[in-house]
């Protein structure tokens, strides 16, 4: 696409934008009584003016059913679970048997660990990106010296080539290829954090699948903002948190999904909880753990009901585009960003992009490596309404989100950035 360094072309780009009605779906926070800015969608997601309506129901609901709420009502909260399945099936590429909302990112990744980390003597290691987000360097960490191990042993870390950001799909299978039989699960992000950089999830689940390991991942900066395509890829599980690209609010309800192949094993070992019991037999209040079909069968207790009816607030918008048009939008905007900064000429050792320029290698995140006086030029930007993630030691991540950023945003950001 060919584009073009002015306001008039951004705003009509913004004027032929299939998504424009959006952004009023969504609040804007204010600077200096205007919109700001606002380029956080990736730590963060905005609020849907539909949010309030969603809690006020299930408020009313509690008023006026009390404990009833869980079998009477608009939505009933015994079925809360399964409200939001079709469309978490539809944006992770996946069947709604394999996908539930329930807890937190971590948790999540912990409960999948108890059932897909299984090292034994011989096969025991992990592979994961060297620098991954913290949370899963610390479940990580934990799992294997839970099982005895030493993690400086048994977690092998990528990390990308000399004088290189990102890491080569080659490389990763090649290491998988290489520690072989001693591998027990691949373990990566679906976007690196940092970078942004969207790993080859098909090609690493097949590599890390051929040695006999199994292949999790960790969806947080995937889910929403790229097309995962979890069912056909055959990955056998994926955890991700719904307050970023998912727009639930802070804190937000988490996700799991587990192939259909392994959904209905019930030699696989779990934590069992209430919540996964067989439904027809819950109230029973028996011995004796008998698991739900599917993704469901994990689930330890009730849902939390309030952080979930935002989650269906924001569900609800995203089902109306589709994670097609969304992804379609996306590359287009990033796109321009990434155009408009390499307009500017900076010397490579002031300001240097580090997300692959591939689109097919990235959401709609660019993270900018600044050299140079970078809390100084990202606190400039903060004070100009421009709201940008730091992430030490050195870098500003910015993610034009296309539920509701424009291309006037993008324009504005690098008018200002240029001026810092």
């Amino acid at each position: 696409m060919t584009y073009e360094s002015n306001i008039d072309y951004a705003r009509k780009l913004d004027e032929l934008d299939p998504l424009k009605e959006y952004r009023n779906k969504f609040y804007i926070p204010q600077h200096q009584g205007k919109d700001s800015i606002y380029f956080t969608g990736n730590s963060l997601g905005l609020q849907p003016k539909s949010t309030s309506t969603y809690l006020q129901e299930e408020l009313e609901s509690w008023k006026q059913h009390g404990v009833e709420g869980h079998f009477e009502g608009k939505r009933p909260w015994f079925h809360y679970h399964k409200f939001s399945k079709e469309v978490l099936a539809k944006i992770m590429g996946a069947k709604p048997i394999e996908v539930v909302a329930m807890n937190n990112l971590t948790s999540n990744l912990h409960f999948m660990m108890v059932s897909f980390y299984r090292p034994n003597a011989q096969r025991y290691k992990i592979i994961t990106e060297k620098g991954a987000f913290p949370s899963d360097q610390y479940a990580l960490e934990s799992q294997i010296k839970f099982h005895g191990f030493n993690p400086e042993e048994a977690l092998v870390e990528l990390k990308p080539r000399k004088g290189e950001h990102t890491l080569r799909t080659e490389d990763i299978i090649a290491k998988i290829s290489e520690v072989g039989d001693e591998l027990s699960l691949v373990m990566m992000g679906g976007v690196q954090y940092y970078t942004g950089q969207y790993f080859d999830i098909k090609s690493i689940t097949k590599a890390g699948q051929n040695v006999g390991a199994m292949v999790g991942f960790d969806l947080a900066h995937a889910a929403g903002n790229v097309p995962v395509n979890l069912h056909s890829n055959e990955v056998d599980f994926a955890v991700w948190c719904s307050y970023k690209y998912l727009n639930s609010g802070p804190g937000g309800v988490s996700g799991i999904f587990i192939h259909e192949k392994h959904a209905n094993n019930t030699d696989l070992p779990r934590f069992a909880g209430w919540w996964g019991h067989d439904e027809e037999q819950r109230f029973f209040m028996k011995k004796g753990f008998i698991p739900m079909k599917g993704a469901d069968g994990w689930q330890l207790s009730n849902v939390n009901v309030l952080t979930s009816a935002a989650h269906l607030a924001s569900l609800e918008i995203i089902d109306k585009i589709g994670i097609d048009s969304l992804r379609k939008k996306s590359i287009i905007l990033t796109g321009y960003l990434e155009y408009l900064l390499n307009k500017l000429n900076l010397d490579r050792k002031v300001l240097e992009i580090i997300t692959p320029s591939n689109p097919e290698e990235r959401g709609c995140q660019l993270s900018l490596l600044v050299n140079k006086n970078g809390k100084q030029i990202f606190d400039k930007l903060t004070q100009q309404g421009v709201v940008a993630d730091w992430r030490e030691p050195n870098v500003i991540r910015i993610a034009p989100v296309p539920l509701y950023n424009t291309f006037e945003d993008v324009y504005r950001f690098v008018d200002i950035l240029k001026s810092t």
